[in-house]
């Protein structure tokens, strides 16, 4: 009996087998300890992981394009960027440009391509405002065949689907159910069809009007004179039959402009080929155009190629801004390591009034501190007044130190220096003063025991200092933009630039997703080198 107890498994106190009662008792544990970290997780994925997930997708999203200008994207497909498109081309954009018009969204695609060729937001602006007037000549051709065209009832029963038309007939307040287009119409007439049918749902959406009560826009004549000029239609027994078979023969000597002609009457840069190449380049929701214009590079319909010599800024603000953040971090770290090595070794009383002294930056507003060193720095200002006044410089030879790349590394050393000291001053703090005191009685020098006993310890704090250091200076912009001018300022000057101003946040995207994998590869670098395990706050 004692055995065959034994050879079983053994039970908890609530007659359980042991091993799942811990099991269950962990993934209880495992849970609460979840739940407490969930608010900090929680927080983290809100303000942190879901703006760089955002970030990442605004720089390569490009879906603007394709869903303002759906069938003219798809009516350029197989164009030879060699000639301006055909009238099919210019007709979708017709259809297209008027819906865009009436919810206002050519604007912002204007501006969107306007980012890659200068002028398009002004040829949008413009045609936004003569848009209406395609098609208007075949309008009147077809009103005065027969006034019947002109009736919104006539349109309705030739376009609407049988229980659209039911639903909606008689007097209708507001939009009314959403249009629905018949069958037979989609099969005679497709061009004309597919036109009215974003005709009847924009002014549904936009307006809240029915097209029951709203005469058609002039492109939807056009493209009802296209497809019986084809010969759609010929077959088309449904509703409004009898006016198709009197307009069919008719249109024949219909007389207005191609839909080409009509667009380049309201803009010849209708005709230009950059326009359509930008379009046709940028057409598909994914590009990477932004990318590409980060690294001075462009997308056009041959392919990649280099910008224009006077826009290429971007790889130069790059390695600027890698340069100018070394140089800072190794000035922090000459003018830091003594500071740091001064606190460490002081009594406890003097220590921490400096230790005061080191924080109090953090206390004064960054653009004060900023504000400062343009006065302190300026060819006027107080450096450079008492350099003449000791001798040391003349008057006539001013230094320059303000708006260039001396006054950003002076500003940003002052500004960062702070966060060199303390994380030096927190290691060194921990180093026992024994180990240099042992190295001199073995007979080493105060500079050999500094350089082979006390600087190794120090180390992990200088390598944490450096990554602070450095990944802070990168990504500032108000400093340099106050004190940098024309050559002291860093790629993210002008990331702001096109989140504030040209709102181009695609750029701002990329540019920022750049920066984002640079510092990762630098990240990494350091520590295949250094060793990230080495660093240390104290």
């Amino acid at each position: 009996m004692t055995d065959a107890i034994q050879d079983g498994p053994m039970l908890a106190a609530d007659g359980r087998p042991l091993k799942r009662s811990l099991a269950r008792a962990l993934r209880a544990q495992k849970m609460r300890a979840l739940m407490l970290i969930a608010p900090l997780l929680l927080f983290i994925l809100v303000t942190f992981i879901a703006p760089i997930v955002d970030m990442l997708f605004r720089s390569v999203e490009n879906q603007i394009v394709s869903e303002t200008l759906p069938r003219t994207v798809v009516a350029l497909e197989g164009w030879d960027p060699s000639a301006p498109p055909d009238d099919a081309v210019y007709a979708a954009l017709a259809y297209d440009f008027i819906a865009a018009a009436e919810r206002r969204e050519h604007t912002r695609l204007g501006s969107r391509l306007n980012y890659e060729t200068t002028g398009i937001s002004s040829l949008f602006r413009k045609t936004g405002r003569g848009v209406d007037d395609i098609g208007e000549d075949y309008a009147d051709q077809f009103i005065e065949l027969n006034e019947a065209w002109e009736d919104p009832a006539t349109w309705t029963a030739l376009m609407g689907s049988a229980d659209w038309n039911t639903a909606n007939s008689g007097d209708v307040d507001g939009a009314g159910t959403l249009f629905q287009l018949s069958v037979a119409a989609r099969e005679a007439f497709p061009e004309a069809s597919d036109a009215y049918r974003s005709f009847a749902r924009t002014i549904q959406a936009e307006d809240d009007d029915s097209p029951t009560a709203e005469e058609p826009w002039n492109p939807v004549y056009m493209a009802l004179y296209r497809d019986l000029s084809a010969g759609n239609g010929a077959s088309y027994d449904g509703p409004m039959a009898d006016l198709i078979a009197e307009a069919m023969p008719a249109v024949a000597s219909f007389e207005g402009m191609s839909p080409r002609e009509a667009f380049e009457d309201i803009d010849d840069d209708w005709l230009d080929l950059d326009v359509w190449g930008t379009i046709e380049a940028f057409s598909d929701p994914f590009t990477a155009g932004y990318f590409l214009s980060s690294v001075d590079l462009q997308l056009t319909p041959e392919g990649v190629t280099a910008q224009p010599e006077e826009q290429r800024i971007y790889l130069l603000l790059f390695w600027r801004t890698l340069f100018m953040s070394g140089v800072i971090t190794i000035s922090c770290i000459l003018l830091g390591y003594p500071i740091a090595f001064l606190l460490s070794n002081l009594p406890t009383r003097s220590s921490n009034l400096l230790l005061i002294l080191v924080l109090l930056p953090f206390w004064t507003s960054l653009l004060v501190r900023t504000s400062a060193w343009k006065v302190l720095l300026q060819q006027q200002g107080v450096i450079n007044d008492i350099l003449v006044w000791i001798g040391l410089v003349a008057d006539d030879s001013r230094l320059a130190l303000i708006n260039n790349q001396t006054g950003t590394i002076i500003a940003m050393t002052h500004i960062l220096l702070p966060f060199m000291i303390l994380p030096m001053f927190s290691v060194m703090k921990t180093i026992p003063p024994s180990y240099v005191r042992a190295a001199k009685s073995l007979g080493a020098t105060n500079f050999t025991a500094f350089r082979r006993v006390y600087f190794p310890q120090s180390i992990p704090g200088i390598g944490a200092g450096c990554i602070l250091v450095f990944i802070l200076a990168i990504g500032y912009y108000i400093t340099p933009e106050l004190v940098g001018g024309r050559t002291g300022t860093f790629i993210s000057n002008r990331i702001a630039y096109h989140i504030s101003s040209s709102l181009n946040w695609g750029l701002a995207a990329a540019l920022g997703s750049i920066l984002l994998a640079v510092v990762l590869v630098l990240y990494w670098l350091y520590d295949r080198i250094v060793g990230i395990d080495n660093v240390k706050l104290g």
